[in-house]
């Protein structure tokens, strides 16, 4: 368990709203007890508030950063903050300011390096599936494909914090449904921009990809991220509804809108080897929510809190700088929290701890999101149209990251 250190605060007094809004929304949690020091606070635009922490863990003093979000408010709103395709990359503060965010933070795991894994460059694609502004940006890849810490009993790689269009935050597991219908037969769709294929798959890569190479999508299998590449591949370039190019192997470059390009390995790679330039071929795609509710954000993220209580068999021994996403209030309250990383005597929380925080704050449902190097969280200040980050980046400088979670207050 957590021990907290209760210190006075610095000078002045919150904020008249700030305070306003917190006894409205939660009431009896932990913003009203005196276990976590709240060090700086300000609100960054009607219904959007940023604070700084101190908190002592089992590992030493912990520094934190967190913005609030009131999405009762009709003109504050969550969404996706990413580049525009799935394999680039920017800093947070680049994707915030580029799309006109109040604040964020980085979001999901993603393929970050290779390593001598595989001959293949590494993709830069998130773990999980993607929901930008009511649109189906990407699936999730199979289990063992992910990078980041191990998944808790009950959870999977096709989890997300999602954001319905009631305004209302959720925990949501998304699944991938599709088709590919061709004149030799209709096949499963298996994959949608993603770095990495099921076993016997067929995938789907549109213009939201961008124009890295696809060949990583054929390494490894769903039990092992590390496996060898196979070389039963096959790629066709669909325009139009007609097929317009044949590979062997996974292409690289940007797609066209209104292109899609299949891959295929070992038994999908042998179904689109059928198919001859002019074939008419249809593609479908989508993602189902469990719940299913229309969603108009979604990030990937693997569950560490549910229903006001940390999940069982979090990890409780490895500390490291972490960022996570969550909400309270039935949903009304969205929480972004992003610890600091960039001095040796910080060596920040485990994951069974994040989650306490996370309650602590009054989270009723939180995710894990990537940390160490890429945790930032950033915010715009009253007098600025520019974000500034927050937090200190575990190497001094913000990490390029393909996505983040971004709050916007359109007044």
């Amino acid at each position: 368990m957590l021990r907290f250190k209760s210190r006075a605060r610095a000078a002045g007094v919150f904020l008249a709203a700030w305070s306003t809004f917190f006894s409205a929304v939660a009431a009896g949690n932990a913003f009203a007890a005196p276990s976590i020091h709240f060090i700086n606070d300000f609100q960054v635009a009607p219904g959007v508030y940023y604070r700084e922490f101190v908190l002592h863990s089992s590992h030493g003093q912990a520094y934190g950063h967190l913005l609030v979000a009131n999405l009762s408010n009709p003109h504050v709103t969550i969404d996706l903050l990413h580049s525009g395709a799935v394999s680039e990359r920017a800093t947070v503060s680049q994707m915030a300011d580029a799309e006109g965010a109040v604040g964020g933070i980085n979001a999901d795991f993603f393929d970050i390096s290779e390593g001598r894994r595989h001959p293949v460059e590494a993709a830069g694609a998130t773990v999980g599936p993607a929901i930008a502004n009511g649109e189906v940006i990407k699936g999730a890849v199979p289990r063992g494909q992910r990078f980041g810490p191990a998944l808790p009993p009950g959870t999977s790689t096709q989890d997300v914090i999602a954001v319905g269009t009631d305004n209302v935050a959720r925990l949501e597991r998304l699944t991938l449904f599709g088709t590919v219908s061709t004149p030799n037969g209709k096949y499963s769709l298996r994959a949608l921009n993603q770095y990495a294929l099921p076993v016997n798959g067929i995938g789907a890569f549109t213009s939201r990809w961008g124009s890295a190479s696809r060949a990583r999508a054929v390494c490894g299998t769903d039990y092992q991220r590390s496996d060898s590449c196979t070389d039963r591949t096959f790629e066709v370039t669909v325009r139009g509804g007609k097929v317009t190019g044949i590979h062997d192997s996974p292409d690289y470059g940007p797609i066209a809108p209104g292109t899609v390009v299949l891959v295929g390995r070992e038994q999908g790679a042998e179904q689109l080897r059928q198919l001859r330039p002019g074939d008419h071929v249809q593609v479908t795609s989508g993602l189902a929510s469990a719940d299913h509710v229309p969603l108009r954000f979604a990030a990937g993220g693997f569950p560490i809190v549910r229903d006001g209580q940390p999940l069982q068999g979090l990890d409780d021994h490895v500390p490291a700088i972490r960022t996570s996403a969550g909400y309270g209030d039935g949903g009304h309250t969205f929480y972004m929290l992003a610890l600091d990383g960039s001095k040796v005597d910080r060596p920040g929380l485990t994951i069974k701890e994040l989650a306490e925080v996370m309650t602590l704050l009054g989270a009723d449902g939180a995710v894990d999101l990537d940390g160490g190097g890429s945790s930032t969280l950033v915010v715009r200040d009253p007098n600025s149209d520019k974000v500034t980050v927050r937090n200190h980046p575990s190497h001094g400088a913000e990490r390029m990251v393909p996505e983040g979670i971004g709050v916007f207050a359109n007044e």
